[in-house]
Protein backbone atom coordinates (compact mmCIF):
# COMPACT_ATOMS: atom_id res chain seq x y z
CA UNK A 1 0.00 0.00 0.00
CA UNK A 2 1.39 3.43 -0.93
CA UNK A 3 2.12 6.15 1.59
CA UNK A 4 -0.42 8.39 -0.18
CA UNK A 5 -3.25 5.85 0.04
CA UNK A 6 -2.40 5.15 3.67
CA UNK A 7 -2.64 8.85 4.44
CA UNK A 8 -6.02 9.09 2.66
CA UNK A 9 -7.35 6.13 4.65
CA UNK A 10 -6.05 7.68 7.88
CA UNK A 11 -7.85 10.93 7.14
CA UNK A 12 -11.07 9.09 6.35
CA UNK A 13 -10.80 7.21 9.62
CA UNK A 14 -10.17 10.37 11.63
CA UNK A 15 -13.17 12.08 10.00
CA UNK A 16 -15.41 9.10 10.80
CA UNK A 17 -14.23 9.03 14.41
CA UNK A 18 -14.81 12.77 14.75
CA UNK A 19 -18.26 12.42 13.26
CA UNK A 20 -19.14 9.56 15.58
CA UNK A 21 -17.90 11.54 18.55
CA UNK A 22 -20.01 14.54 17.58
CA UNK A 23 -23.06 12.34 17.14
CA UNK A 24 -22.58 10.77 20.54
CA UNK A 25 -21.98 14.13 22.19
CA UNK A 26 -25.17 15.47 20.66
CA UNK A 27 -27.17 12.48 21.81
CA UNK A 28 -28.06 11.43 18.26
CA UNK A 29 -27.10 7.80 18.88
CA UNK A 30 -30.20 7.24 20.99
CA UNK A 31 -32.56 9.60 19.21
CA UNK A 32 -34.98 9.39 16.32
CA UNK A 33 -34.46 11.56 13.25
CA UNK A 34 -37.18 12.45 10.78
CA UNK A 35 -35.28 12.81 7.52
CA UNK A 36 -36.41 14.00 4.12
CA UNK A 37 -38.44 17.08 5.05
CA UNK A 38 -38.66 19.47 2.11
CA UNK A 39 -40.09 22.97 2.47
CA UNK A 40 -42.69 23.92 -0.10
CA UNK A 41 -41.01 25.69 -3.00
CA UNK A 42 -44.05 27.70 -4.04
CA UNK A 43 -45.41 30.76 -2.21
CA UNK A 44 -47.73 31.07 -0.44
CA UNK A 45 -46.95 27.87 1.46
CA UNK A 46 -49.91 25.49 1.13
CA UNK A 47 -49.08 24.22 4.64
CA UNK A 48 -50.42 27.53 5.99
CA UNK A 49 -54.19 27.21 5.69
CA UNK A 50 -56.52 30.18 6.00
CA UNK A 51 -59.71 29.17 7.83
CA UNK A 52 -61.04 32.72 8.08
CA UNK A 53 -60.12 35.83 6.05
CA UNK A 54 -58.95 37.54 9.24
CA UNK A 55 -55.94 35.19 9.29
CA UNK A 56 -54.58 36.72 6.09
CA UNK A 57 -53.28 39.56 8.25
CA UNK A 58 -50.92 37.15 9.99
CA UNK A 59 -49.84 35.01 7.03
CA UNK A 60 -46.62 36.10 5.36
CA UNK A 61 -46.99 35.44 1.65
CA UNK A 62 -43.30 34.65 1.15
CA UNK A 63 -42.65 32.54 4.24
CA UNK A 64 -42.67 28.74 4.46
CA UNK A 65 -42.42 26.10 7.17
CA UNK A 66 -38.83 25.00 7.87
CA UNK A 67 -37.46 22.00 9.73
CA UNK A 68 -34.62 23.32 11.89
CA UNK A 69 -33.58 20.19 13.77
CA UNK A 70 -34.62 16.60 14.36
CA UNK A 71 -33.64 13.63 16.52
CA UNK A 72 -35.78 14.05 19.63
CA UNK A 73 -38.30 11.61 21.04
CA UNK A 74 -40.92 14.05 22.38
CA UNK A 75 -40.16 17.73 21.98
CA UNK A 76 -41.79 20.10 24.46
CA UNK A 77 -41.50 23.40 26.28
CA UNK A 78 -39.66 25.67 23.78
CA UNK A 79 -38.41 29.01 25.11
CA UNK A 80 -36.48 31.70 23.23
CA UNK A 81 -33.68 33.85 24.68
CA UNK A 82 -33.31 37.05 22.63
CA UNK A 83 -30.04 38.14 24.24
CA UNK A 84 -28.29 35.00 22.99
CA UNK A 85 -30.50 34.38 19.95
CA UNK A 86 -31.05 30.76 20.91
CA UNK A 87 -33.97 28.51 21.74
CA UNK A 88 -34.17 25.77 24.35
CA UNK A 89 -36.50 22.81 23.91
CA UNK A 90 -37.13 19.82 26.18
CA UNK A 91 -36.63 16.29 24.85
CA UNK A 92 -38.52 14.58 27.66
CA UNK A 93 -37.99 10.81 27.18
CA UNK A 94 -34.28 11.41 26.54
CA UNK A 95 -34.11 13.39 29.80
CA UNK A 96 -32.39 16.41 28.32
CA UNK A 97 -32.88 19.99 27.16
CA UNK A 98 -31.63 20.83 23.66
CA UNK A 99 -30.35 24.15 22.36
CA UNK A 100 -30.92 25.59 18.88
CA UNK A 101 -28.57 28.45 17.97
CA UNK A 102 -30.39 30.83 15.65
CA UNK A 103 -27.15 32.44 14.45
CA UNK A 104 -25.54 29.32 12.96
CA UNK A 105 -28.17 26.55 13.03
CA UNK A 106 -26.27 24.41 15.55
CA UNK A 107 -28.35 21.98 17.59
CA UNK A 108 -26.73 20.62 20.74
CA UNK A 109 -27.37 19.35 24.26
CA UNK A 110 -27.90 22.14 26.77
CA UNK A 111 -28.66 20.08 29.91
CA UNK A 112 -28.34 16.33 30.47
CA UNK A 113 -29.87 15.03 32.65
CA UNK A 114 -32.71 17.52 32.96
CA UNK A 115 -34.88 15.70 35.52
CA UNK A 116 -37.30 15.08 32.65
CA UNK A 117 -37.88 18.78 32.11
CA UNK A 118 -41.14 19.63 30.37
CA UNK A 119 -42.32 23.25 30.14
CA UNK A 120 -39.83 26.12 30.14
CA UNK A 121 -40.21 29.87 30.20
CA UNK A 122 -38.14 33.01 30.64
CA UNK A 123 -38.72 35.28 33.62
CA UNK A 124 -38.76 39.06 33.32
CA UNK A 125 -35.04 39.14 34.23
CA UNK A 126 -34.14 36.79 31.38
CA UNK A 127 -33.57 33.63 33.45
CA UNK A 128 -34.69 30.12 32.55
CA UNK A 129 -37.58 28.77 34.64
CA UNK A 130 -38.32 25.06 34.22
CA UNK A 131 -40.90 22.42 35.10
CA UNK A 132 -39.04 19.24 36.11
CA UNK A 133 -41.95 16.85 35.79
CA UNK A 134 -40.50 13.58 37.11
CA UNK A 135 -38.02 12.41 39.76
CA UNK A 136 -37.56 15.87 41.36
CA UNK A 137 -41.10 17.10 40.48
CA UNK A 138 -40.32 20.75 41.04
CA UNK A 139 -40.06 24.27 39.59
CA UNK A 140 -36.52 25.58 39.20
CA UNK A 141 -34.82 28.75 38.07
CA UNK A 142 -31.39 28.78 36.44
CA UNK A 143 -29.40 31.74 37.73
CA UNK A 144 -26.99 33.78 35.62
CA UNK A 145 -24.03 31.84 37.01
CA UNK A 146 -25.67 28.47 36.31
CA UNK A 147 -26.79 27.70 39.86
CA UNK A 148 -30.21 26.07 40.23
CA UNK A 149 -32.74 27.66 42.59
CA UNK A 150 -35.76 25.59 43.62
CA UNK A 151 -38.90 27.75 43.55
CA UNK A 152 -41.42 25.04 44.53
CA UNK A 153 -41.44 21.28 45.06
CA UNK A 154 -44.42 20.79 47.37
CA UNK A 155 -47.77 22.21 48.35
CA UNK A 156 -49.16 21.97 51.88
CA UNK A 157 -46.40 19.57 52.84
CA UNK A 158 -47.00 17.12 49.97
CA UNK A 159 -44.98 16.68 46.79
CA UNK A 160 -46.19 18.22 43.56
CA UNK A 161 -47.54 15.85 40.90
CA UNK A 162 -45.61 16.53 37.69
CA UNK A 163 -45.22 20.24 36.82
CA UNK A 164 -46.04 20.62 33.14
CA UNK A 165 -46.22 24.12 31.68
CA UNK A 166 -45.31 27.50 33.04
CA UNK A 167 -45.56 31.28 32.53
CA UNK A 168 -44.27 34.32 34.40
CA UNK A 169 -46.53 37.35 34.84
CA UNK A 170 -45.24 40.93 34.71
CA UNK A 171 -45.51 41.19 38.52
CA UNK A 172 -42.91 38.35 38.70
CA UNK A 173 -45.42 35.76 39.92
CA UNK A 174 -44.86 32.29 38.44
CA UNK A 175 -47.87 30.26 37.27
CA UNK A 176 -47.72 26.56 36.42
CA UNK A 177 -49.91 23.52 35.82
CA UNK A 178 -49.47 20.27 37.75
CA UNK A 179 -51.10 17.26 36.06
CA UNK A 180 -50.09 13.60 36.42
CA UNK A 181 -48.39 12.88 33.08
CA UNK A 182 -44.82 12.74 34.37
CA UNK A 183 -45.64 10.14 37.03
CA UNK A 184 -48.25 8.08 35.17
CA UNK A 185 -45.64 5.79 33.59
CA UNK A 186 -41.97 5.27 32.85
CA UNK A 187 -41.70 6.77 29.37
CA UNK A 188 -41.30 10.41 30.43
CA UNK A 189 -39.78 9.71 33.83
CA UNK A 190 -40.64 7.20 36.53
CA UNK A 191 -44.02 5.99 37.65
CA UNK A 192 -44.95 7.29 41.09
CA UNK A 193 -47.92 7.79 43.37
CA UNK A 194 -49.57 11.19 43.47
CA UNK A 195 -49.65 12.91 46.85
CA UNK A 196 -52.03 15.71 45.85
CA UNK A 197 -55.79 15.19 45.94
CA UNK A 198 -56.33 17.31 42.82
CA UNK A 199 -54.44 18.45 39.72
CA UNK A 200 -54.02 22.20 40.13
CA UNK A 201 -52.87 25.46 38.63
CA UNK A 202 -50.49 27.13 41.07
CA UNK A 203 -49.16 30.64 41.58
CA UNK A 204 -45.79 31.29 43.18
CA UNK A 205 -45.90 34.79 44.64
CA UNK A 206 -42.85 37.05 44.31
CA UNK A 207 -42.30 36.47 48.06
CA UNK A 208 -41.95 32.73 47.42
CA UNK A 209 -45.27 31.51 48.83
CA UNK A 210 -47.33 29.11 46.71
CA UNK A 211 -51.11 29.03 46.25
CA UNK A 212 -53.44 26.70 44.37
CA UNK A 213 -55.47 29.10 42.22
CA UNK A 214 -57.48 26.59 40.15
CA UNK A 215 -58.31 23.16 41.59
CA UNK A 216 -61.26 21.86 39.53
CA UNK A 217 -59.56 20.92 36.23
CA UNK A 218 -58.64 17.36 35.32
CA UNK A 219 -54.98 17.40 34.29
CA UNK A 220 -54.47 21.07 33.36
CA UNK A 221 -51.82 21.43 30.68
CA UNK A 222 -50.81 24.48 28.63
CA UNK A 223 -51.48 27.97 29.99
CA UNK A 224 -50.99 31.59 28.94
CA UNK A 225 -52.19 35.08 29.81
CA UNK A 226 -54.05 37.47 27.54
CA UNK A 227 -51.91 40.44 26.42
CA UNK A 228 -53.30 42.66 29.21
CA UNK A 229 -52.92 39.80 31.75
CA UNK A 230 -56.52 40.19 32.87
CA UNK A 231 -57.38 36.68 31.66
CA UNK A 232 -55.67 33.35 32.14
CA UNK A 233 -56.24 30.59 29.58
CA UNK A 234 -55.71 26.95 30.63
CA UNK A 235 -55.96 23.70 28.66
CA UNK A 236 -57.91 20.92 30.36
CA UNK A 237 -56.31 17.81 28.92
CA UNK A 238 -58.77 15.19 30.12
CA UNK A 239 -61.97 17.18 29.98
CA UNK A 240 -65.16 15.63 28.69
CA UNK A 241 -66.46 15.20 26.12
CA UNK A 242 -63.58 17.01 24.36
CA UNK A 243 -60.42 18.78 25.40
CA UNK A 244 -60.88 22.47 26.10
CA UNK A 245 -59.31 25.82 26.85
CA UNK A 246 -60.90 27.59 29.81
CA UNK A 247 -60.75 31.33 30.37
CA UNK A 248 -60.55 32.90 33.84
CA UNK A 249 -60.66 36.50 34.98
CA UNK A 250 -57.59 37.20 37.13
CA UNK A 251 -57.74 39.79 39.90
CA UNK A 252 -54.67 41.83 40.92
CA UNK A 253 -54.20 39.55 43.96
CA UNK A 254 -54.11 36.48 41.69
CA UNK A 255 -57.54 35.03 42.43
CA UNK A 256 -59.44 33.52 39.50
CA UNK A 257 -63.14 33.86 38.69
CA UNK A 258 -65.68 33.68 35.86
CA UNK A 259 -64.63 30.31 34.45
CA UNK A 260 -65.72 30.23 30.79
CA UNK A 261 -65.06 27.69 28.05
CA UNK A 262 -63.25 29.60 25.31
CA UNK A 263 -62.28 26.76 22.96
CA UNK A 264 -63.60 23.22 22.56
CA UNK A 265 -61.47 20.76 20.56
CA UNK A 266 -64.81 19.35 19.43
CA UNK A 267 -63.88 15.75 18.68
CA UNK A 268 -60.52 14.08 18.19
CA UNK A 269 -58.48 17.30 18.31
CA UNK A 270 -55.96 17.43 21.14
CA UNK A 271 -55.03 20.83 22.53
CA UNK A 272 -51.64 21.06 24.22
CA UNK A 273 -49.23 23.95 24.74
CA UNK A 274 -50.03 27.35 23.22
CA UNK A 275 -48.98 30.99 23.07
CA UNK A 276 -50.85 34.28 22.70
CA UNK A 277 -49.85 37.05 20.29
CA UNK A 278 -50.14 40.79 20.84
CA UNK A 279 -53.57 40.86 19.19
CA UNK A 280 -54.89 38.23 21.60
CA UNK A 281 -54.94 35.28 19.17
CA UNK A 282 -54.14 31.84 20.59
CA UNK A 283 -51.62 29.76 18.59
CA UNK A 284 -52.26 26.20 19.80
CA UNK A 285 -50.24 23.03 19.46
CA UNK A 286 -52.57 20.51 17.83
CA UNK A 287 -52.86 16.81 17.13
CA UNK A 288 -55.24 13.90 17.55
CA UNK A 289 -56.25 12.44 20.89
CA UNK A 290 -55.26 8.97 19.70
CA UNK A 291 -58.73 7.55 19.26
CA UNK A 292 -59.26 4.81 16.70
CA UNK A 293 -60.85 5.37 13.31
CA UNK A 294 -59.35 8.76 12.44
CA UNK A 295 -56.37 9.84 10.36
CA UNK A 296 -53.96 11.42 12.85
CA UNK A 297 -52.05 13.18 10.08
CA UNK A 298 -55.07 15.39 9.43
CA UNK A 299 -54.69 16.90 12.91
CA UNK A 300 -50.92 17.49 13.12
CA UNK A 301 -49.88 21.11 13.32
CA UNK A 302 -50.83 24.42 14.92
CA UNK A 303 -54.38 25.72 15.07
CA UNK A 304 -54.93 29.45 15.53
CA UNK A 305 -57.98 30.90 17.29
CA UNK A 306 -58.92 34.53 17.75
CA UNK A 307 -59.58 36.02 21.18
CA UNK A 308 -63.24 34.94 20.94
CA UNK A 309 -62.34 31.29 20.32
CA UNK A 310 -63.02 31.24 16.57
CA UNK A 311 -60.59 29.13 14.47
CA UNK A 312 -58.93 31.33 11.86
CA UNK A 313 -55.85 29.46 10.65
CA UNK A 314 -54.05 26.13 10.60
CA UNK A 315 -50.36 25.37 10.03
CA UNK A 316 -49.97 21.81 8.77
CA UNK A 317 -46.91 19.93 10.00
CA UNK A 318 -45.64 16.41 9.27
CA UNK A 319 -45.58 15.69 13.01
CA UNK A 320 -47.80 16.39 15.98
CA UNK A 321 -47.03 19.70 17.71
CA UNK A 322 -47.14 19.57 21.54
CA UNK A 323 -45.92 23.13 22.13
CA UNK A 324 -44.63 26.33 20.55
CA UNK A 325 -43.29 29.79 21.23
CA UNK A 326 -42.54 33.07 19.49
CA UNK A 327 -38.94 34.18 19.05
CA UNK A 328 -36.42 35.73 16.71
CA UNK A 329 -35.10 39.31 16.78
CA UNK A 330 -38.57 40.65 15.88
CA UNK A 331 -40.48 38.12 18.02
CA UNK A 332 -42.33 37.03 14.87
CA UNK A 333 -40.77 33.62 14.27
CA UNK A 334 -43.04 30.82 15.42
CA UNK A 335 -40.97 27.93 16.80
CA UNK A 336 -42.95 24.67 16.88
CA UNK A 337 -41.71 21.77 19.04
CA UNK A 338 -43.20 18.82 17.17
CA UNK A 339 -42.64 15.26 18.37
CA UNK A 340 -39.18 14.41 16.93
CA UNK A 341 -38.36 17.77 15.36
CA UNK A 342 -38.24 21.54 15.67
CA UNK A 343 -40.01 23.56 12.96
CA UNK A 344 -40.29 27.31 12.39
CA UNK A 345 -42.39 29.75 10.41
CA UNK A 346 -42.14 33.53 10.12
CA UNK A 347 -45.54 35.17 10.62
CA UNK A 348 -46.95 38.70 10.71
CA UNK A 349 -47.67 38.37 14.42
CA UNK A 350 -45.61 38.99 17.53
CA UNK A 351 -45.72 37.08 20.79
CA UNK A 352 -47.43 38.93 23.62
CA UNK A 353 -44.41 38.23 25.86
Amino acid sequence: MSTESTEVDRRKFLRSVAGAGLAAASGWASAQKIEGFKPNARYPDVAVEVLDPSFLKYRLYSSSVEQLATGMRWAEGPVYFPAGRYLLVSDIPNNRIMKYDETNGAFSVFRDPSNYANGNTRDRQGRLVTCEHSVTRRITRTEYDGRITVLADQYQGKRLNAPNDIVVKSDDSVWFTDPLFGINGNWEGFKAQSEQATTNVYRIDPNGSIRAIITDLMNPNGLAFSPDEKKLYVVEWKGTPSRSIWSYDIAPDGTASNKTKLIDANGAGALDGFRVDKDGNLWCGWGSDGRLGINSADYDGVKVFNAHGKPIGFIHLPERCPNLTFGGPKNNRLYMASSHSLYALYVEAEGAV
